[in-house]
């Protein structure tokens, strides 16, 4: 199993950036799939998920309404599109699956917000 993110970067305030996770070894499309965010000296933190087939989302409290989950079974890709980001959100971005109570990383993607 190997998540691979990127699309991270410096990104200035008010500005957008779109996360891709390019999966491999599973079957993508049978699972639910996550993107975290760890700044620093702060826990990791859920910030969205998706079903197996997209057709449910969920977000965190403090990105509803400016941030987007989406996925391309077809792809084996997940991606995070991030509108109007906050200086408080530089962190490393992370993809995460649970496969029989086993759970996987990438490696992350660093977005930096920042004038």
């Amino acid at each position: 199993v190997q998540l691979v993110e990127s699309g991270g970067g410096l990104v200035q305030p008010g500005g957008s950036l779109r996360l891709s996770c390019a999966a491999f070894g599973f079957t993508f499309s049978r699972y639910i799939m996550s993107w975290y965010r760890q700044a620093p000296g702060k826990e990791r933190e859920l910030v969205a998920s998706i079903t197996s087939a997209g057709g449910i989302t969920n977000y965190a409290d403090s990105v509803m309404g400016r941030f987007t989950i989406s996925r391309d079974n077809a792809k084996n890709t997940v991606y995070l599109q991030m509108n109007s980001q906050k200086p408080v959100e530089t962190a490393v971005y992370y993809c995460k699956v649970r496969l029989n109570g086993v759970v996987y990383w990438g490696k992350g993607t660093l977005v930096t917000v920042s004038s």
